[in-house]
């Protein structure tokens, strides 16, 4: 019994560090470029290609290493880099042994208070440069998605599982053909690339990252929480299994009131805001959803609106929140499947409407603590749990084989 458990203790502790190792180098930019004079009075420094190199960066175009100052805020002061035209970073980093979803974290934020109303935004974007498989997206800043003069975006670059495997990762500036302020230039910091398992069930429930643990890093020292916007593929977001509808925001329990565990998400937005998963369900069996609702304790008030969609069916539920994190509430909702062609089914929770809190940010329920179970009448509950098992053994190899081609 003690060698399992020290075998249990060293595996937790290999899984603990290989997901918290840091993966990109001066992710924070806080080791200098080579070759600048400190100047306490100088909050840019244009840097240039050959003499300034960034430790652990290749850069090209109009960059600038940031020093914060009283008309910029990063999360913890620390510093960073301002792109300007055509300016570009970029870092290639190696895949692992095991194969594991590559989650991006990084904060954009503003010059300064004048330019959230203007376009100030980056492209992200990644290569396999093995599979010759790209993906990138926009990021760019909105003022009533924040407190700060910054935001925190996930975002994912892809699944891995070769050490052959080169990636390399680039952001860049993105200017808009309008009469805007140029002087508005995208400052980037706090680049995390976290690896995430593949989904795991536990205990018969068929969702497997109901609880939201699995999802983007939290930036130490950020209090604003994570934003995660909608992904062309379902099976290229942040948050493990779920789809994302419009944005959501990714909260912490240091930061926010989150009804369990370490994490759960906000339905911040409209248009909707939410998130959405598919699954096979059998006939002939009842299945019980529960999840839980409730506020963030981020001085969101009002009755707060949340829809759920089971197939066709639609239901909704409202959270009466005095913005003090006291509103959770437990739900539970049975359903059946009576039709062979209705078995393959979304269960979704969004929102349409917006309700912002007396800053002037925008606000909503929090969603957590969601799990699908199978209630069987016609098998024992051992056979139902076998069946369960198969059937996350069978989504697993589904998963990999899609993420795989893509």
């Amino acid at each position: 019994m003690d060698r399992v458990f020290q075998f249990l203790l060293l595996f937790f502790i290999y899984v603990t560090l290989s997901n918290a190792a840091d993966i990109l180098q001066n992710p924070d930019f806080e080791i200098p470029p080579m070759n600048i004079t400190e100047n306490a009075t100088s909050q840019l420094l244009l840097l240039h290609n050959k003499q300034n190199p960034i430790p652990g960066w290749s850069f090209d175009g109009t960059v600038w290493y940031v020093t914060p100052a009283a008309n910029l805020s990063l999360p913890g002061n620390g510093h960073a880099v301002q792109l300007g035209e055509n300016g570009r970073i970029n870092q290639t980093f190696k895949g692992t042994d095991d194969y594991s979803d590559y989650i991006l974290t990084f904060t954009l934020a503003a010059q300064n208070e004048n330019c959230f109303n203007n376009f100030t935004a980056v492209n992200v974007s990644v290569l396999d440069h093995e599979y010759d498989d790209d993906r990138s997206r926009v990021f760019s800043l909105e003022r009533n998605l924040s407190r700060q003069l910054w935001i925190s975006y996930g975002f994912h670059l892809g699944s891995w599982g070769s050490k052959t495997d080169s990636i390399n990762l680039e952001i860049m500036s993105v200017t808009q053909n309008l009469e805007r302020n140029v002087t508005c230039w995208p400052v980037v910091d706090n680049f995390i690339v976290k690896r995430n398992r593949m989904p795991r069930w536990y205990e018969g429930n068929m969702i497997a990252n109901g609880d939201f643990e699995i999802g983007p890093a939290v930036i130490k020292n950020s209090s604003e929480g994570i934003l995660v916007n909608e992904e062309s593929s379902s099976y290229h977001t942040p948050l493990q299994q779920w789809k994302i509808l419009g944005t959501v925001k990714y909260i912490d329990s240091k930061h926010f009131k989150v009804p369990r565990g370490n994490a759960a998400i906000e339905l911040f937005s409209g248009y909707p805001s939410g998130i959405q998963a598919d699954f096979f369900f059998l006939m002939e069996k009842t299945y019980t959803l529960n999840f839980t609702l409730g506020d963030a304790d981020d001085s969101c008030v009002g009755d707060l609106l949340v829809f759920l969609q089971v197939g066709n069916d639609v239901r909704n539920y409202t959270v009466q929140s005095n913005g003090t994190g006291s509103a959770n509430s437990r739900h539970s909702v049975s359903f059946s499947i009576a039709s062979e062609f209705s078995r393959d089914t979304s269960i979704a929770f969004y929102r349409f409407n917006e309700t912002w809190a007396s800053d002037g940010v925008l606000c909503g329920p929090v969603l957590d603590n969601i799990s699908l179970y199978v209630l069987s009448s016609n098998s024992s509950s051992s056979s139902t749990k076998m069946e369960l098992w198969y059937g996350g053994v069978i989504f697993s190899l589904v998963l990999l084989g899609m993420t795989t081609l893509v």
